[in-house]
Formats: structure tokens, C-alpha cells, sequence
């Protein structure tokens, strides 16, 4: 029996002093952090919520986040966290589907789900600075069952309604666990980040990472190039975690920041996209600090694979398979793919979620019956047993009977100096089946044309690989991880822009 409050119950027994959080107005020891979650459980108690009853949490990643997850958990209920910026709608599906009983929203993301929870009939509460209740609090903590449901984490597909991902409570606490052994962290850490902590990464691989090893964590409610810097300054981060755009664009907008910011900074952790090698070469270069890349997703809780931090990162690699997961590449009929040879990943182990709610079909269609999830990505082992994530099995483009894979044409073109930010797609073409098409974010005052970036791919991609469709564009569409996120690129546009066989340029 266990519960995902136990590491904070473990910390606080042994080093109640240690920090716990760094909040805006002062640190919170672990003892704190334990008697502010058992306030709020006692609250959450007092409106009626026990074991197995569902609290979606709609918050910022902020210290008062923690607070009411860890509330929920200690209760032996299942939290529902959700973006902050969902929509009415988008809220009332989220309780509707997952048959939630109460919701909480944090006082500054509108009132969104609060009216979805009045639609729906159930009790609203509003999360403000510091968490704090006059509540009783919890007299003792729900032992749980490793499989029961903590966490329903909703992915947003391609198409359809998104999908409840639930992770069982050994699936949390495996990926804390996992996160300590392959970063090795301890209690001297001090781990920040701005990723929201509704996202799988931020809560299983930073938040439940952190606690386990009892270090300390600090929190960015929204990303900004510069505020990164000022928290890894403030708080002498020695763990950092990001996906790959905030390192971008750290590395062309912090323009006051130098090695000497990044002294104290131990591991620096990469995730949620393929980290361009372009972007983890002119960082270390300039901030003196190596990128470790790491691979998983929602359904694997955070884990696939992770660069060792003794041997440092391998560039295009996201590192060996991590402790206590299996992990095959197969080819389309089944077979186990050789070194070299690119497939379908499939993984197996303590972090591979429980299924899909509601979604026996889905489930079904993701999880083997010897429990193996197929992840959708394509990727391939190298010599040394470290894996390449190629791309995502349906963003692959098929122009003309070859297999074009767009994080190999976005390395190229991250390669050149004007080039900031780029996506690759496919779009239907009459003749080829599917046409190359690039969208980029050029270098502020360059002047760079499709030209410029036509005559440098071919001179680096084989023919059928040149995107004969660019796009220049500001700014990229980006989810709330910061991911860059190409279901939103207009591919409609893309296309009425590619009238003939040449290269296209379309500009705001």
C-alpha cells in the first residue's frame, strides 16, 4: 500500500527544515509543505471527497499547485489536472468524462471552470495565494493500492476528442523514483523549471522526481527567457528542466546571460520534442552547459529513455532505455528491428500506464495483451544501444514512394544562421502523394528568402527531402509546454502556395 504524498511524509520525518519549495515570498520546508496538503485535504475532505472520487485542478505551476495535488492524493482521490487556459466547453468535457465530483481553479485563470462545474452541477473551489484553510487537517493519509488511478492526464490528439491517460499510483511514484536513478539526484538539489505541472513532464519527471529525492523545487507559473535565468540566478538551480523551444529561446533572447550563470547548474534536462543538435551545440557553446536529452510520453509517465549523465549527452541521441522499462523497435509486421534498423517503439515496464478512460477501443489499440505500449514514434538504436527518435510515425511524409522524416530536414535547417525556429510538414500533392513544406521563424532583421534556404538544403538533403514549399512566419504555434505544435500549422495555406514545382515563399 502507498499514496504520492509518502516521499514529502518521508522528507518531513527525517529533514523537516529541508526547503522543500522556493516561493516568491520565502521558502516552505518539507514539514510545511506536509501540513499546508493535510489543511487542504481536511478542506477537500469537509466538501464530501474521498477515496476514489475525481478533482479536476485547473493551476499554474505554482508552490499552491503542489499543495492541492498532494491534497487530493492523501485522500485517496484521482486528480484531474487540465490546462489552464481550457475553454468552458473544454472544462465541461474534462468533469464530464472524468466523472469528476469537484473542481478547483487556481483565482487568476478566469472563470471558465468554474461555470462548467455550475453546468455540471458540482462544487466549485477557487485556489489562492498560499493554499491556506482553516480547515482541520487530515488526521492520517489513504494507503492506496499501487493500481488504483492517481492522476487522469488528458492527451490531445491529432483528431477526436482527447483521451484520458490514467496513471496508476506505482506508475507516479516509479517515475520519481526512475527520475532520481538516471539524473542522480539527492537532497542537495535545488530543480527548477517553468513547464506547466499538469503536463506529464513537469509532474512525474520534475515534480515527483524532486520530492523523491527530497531536494528542493522552484517554479516559473509562465515561461519567459529572461525569467529562467533570474530563477536559475535567485535560487542557484543545479537541475534545470525545459523543452527544447525554451532553450531556444534562451539562447537568442537572454542576451545578459553567460557561462557564469549556469556554474551551479548540474543537469540540465531536456524533453517533450526532439532537441534540434544545432540548438544543444550553440548552447553549450555559449553557456558552457551540456543539454542531457531525454524521451517519453503522457502514456509511459514521462520515461522511455535518458541520456547518462556520466557519459554526458550524445547529440541526436535521447540515451539508453532507463531502469525498470523494456524497450523493443519493430518493424510494421512485427519483428524486432536490429541496431541501425528504424521501426515503431514499443516499451514494457513500472511507468506504462493503466489505459485510456472510458476508451476500452483505444486501449485495446495502444496496450498488447503481454502489456507492450506502442508509442506512435519512429526511432532506431545505434551501435551503443543509445536511441535516435527519427519522428512520429504519422508526421512521416511519403513524397513520391520515399519516406521523408521532418526532424531530419528541421536539423538541416536549424543549421542555418537565420533560422530561429522551423517546422517541417507534409502536404497532399496531386503528382508526389505529399509535398515537403517548411514553416520558419527567421532571425530578427535578416533577410532571408526561400531562395537562401532552397539553395541550402539541397546542398545538404537528397532532392526528394528539399521543401519546395516555405513559409516565413513570426512565430510558430506552440502548446502550453512550449512544444511547437504542427497540427495548427495552416496546411491549407501551405498549399494554395505551391502552384508549380519551385520553391514558394509565403510571408505575413
Amino acid at each position: 500500500m502507498s499514496n504520492l504524498i509518502d516521499p514529502i511524509i518521508q522528507h518531513a520525518e527525517a529533514h523537516p527544515e529541508r526547503v522543500a519549495i522556493h516561493t516568491s515570498s520565502g521558502p516552505w520546508s518539507y514539514d510545511e509543505l506536509l501540513a499546508r496538503s493535510l489543511r487542504y485535504a481536511g478542506l477537500l475532505a469537509a466538501h464530501g471527497i474521498g477515496a476514489g472520487d475525481r478533482v479536476l485542478l485547473a493551476a499554474p505551476s505554482c508552490p499552491e499547485f503542489v499543495v492541492a495535488y498532494m491534497g487530493i492524493q492523501a485522500l485517496g482521490a484521482t486528480v484531474v489536472p487540465i490546462n489552464t487556459m481550457s475553454t468552458e466547453p473544454e472544462a465541461a468535457y474534462y468533469l464530464t468524462d472524468a466523472g469528476a465530483t469537484l473542481a478547483i481553479s487556481w483565482h487568476e485563470v478566469g472563470p471558465a471552470v468554474s461555470r462548467a462545474a455550475d453546468g455540471a452541477g458540482i462544487i466549485h473551489l477557487t485556489l489562492t495565494t498560499g493554499a491556506d484553510t482553516d480547515s482541520t487537517p487530515l488526521a492520517w493519509v489513504i494507503d492506496r493500492d499501487p493500481a488504483e488511478t492517481a492522476a487522469i492526464l488528458y492527451t490531445s490528439g491529432t483528431t477526436g476528442r482527447p483521451k484520458g491517460a490514467e496513471l496508476g499510483v506505482a506508475n507516479l511514484l516509479a517515475a520519481g523514483q526512475i527520475g532520481c536513478a538516471v539524473a542522480g539526484t539527492s537532497g542537495e538539489d535545488r530543480t527548477g523549471t517553468a513547464l506547466p505541472l499538469f503536463h506529464v513532464f513537469g509532474q512525474a519527471a520534475v515534480m515527483m522526481a524532486t520530492f523523491t529525492g527530497g531536494g528542493s523545487l522552484s517554479l516559473l507559473p509562465k515561461f519567459t527567457p529572461q525569467g529562467l535565468i533570474d530563477l536559475l540566478r535567485r535560487d542557484k538551480l543545479t537541475v534545470m528542466c525545459g523543452v527544447p523551444t525554451m532553450w531556444n529561446a534562451m539562447l537568442h533572447a537572454a542576451d545578459d546571460a553567460d557561462s557564469a550563470d549556469f556554474a551551479t547548474l548540474r543537469v540540465a534536462v531536456s524533453g517533450g520534442a526532439s532537441l534540434p543538435g544545432e540548438v544543444a551545440r550553440a548552447f553549450e557553446e555559449k553557456f558552457g552547459c551540456t543539454i542531457l536529452e531525454g524521451y517519453g510520453l503522457t502514456e509511459t509517465t514521462a520515461f522511455g529513455a535518458f541520456n547518462d549523465v556520466e557519459r554526458g549527452g550524445k547529440i541526436g541521441s535521447v540515451g539508453r532505455v532507463v531502469p525498470r522499462l523494456d524497450m523493443q523497435i519493430r518493424t510494421t509486421d512485427g519483428a524486432v528491428c536490429g541496431p541501425g534498423e528504424v521501426g515503431e517503439i514499443f516499451v514494457r515496464g513500472d511507468t506504462v500506464f493503466k489505459g485510456y478512460r472510458n476508451r476500452p477501443d483505444a486501449t485495446a489499440a495502444a496496450l498488447t495483451a503481454d502489456g507492450w505500449f506502442r508509442t506512435g514514434d519512429l526511432g532506431v538504436f545505434d551501435a551503443e544501444h543509445d536511441l535516435r527518435i527519427v519522428d512520429r510515425l504519422k508526421d512521416m511524409i511519403i513524397r513520391g514512394g520515399y519516406n521523408v522524416y521532418p526532424s531530419e530536414v528541421e536539423e538541416v535547417l536549424y543549421a542555418h544562421p537565420d533560422v530561429v525556429e522551423a517546422a517541417v510538414v507534409g502536404i497532399p500533392d496531386e503528382y508526389y502523394g505529399e509535398e515537403v513544406a517548411a514553416v520558419v521563424t527567421p532571425r530578427s532583421g535578416s533577410v532571408l528568402t526561400a531562395a537562401d534556404l532552397d539553395t541550402w538544403t539541397r546542398e545538404r538533403l537528397s532532392a526528394y527531402k528539399i521543401p519546395r514549399i516555405i513559409q516565413f512566419v513570426e512565430q510558430l504555434p506552440k502548446g502550453t509546454t512550449g512544444k511547437i505544435l504542427k497540427r495548427d500549422i495552416d496546411r491549407d495555406q501551405l498549399r494554395a502556395a505551391a502552384p508549380s514545382r519551385d520553391a514558394k515563399a509565403v510571408r505575413p
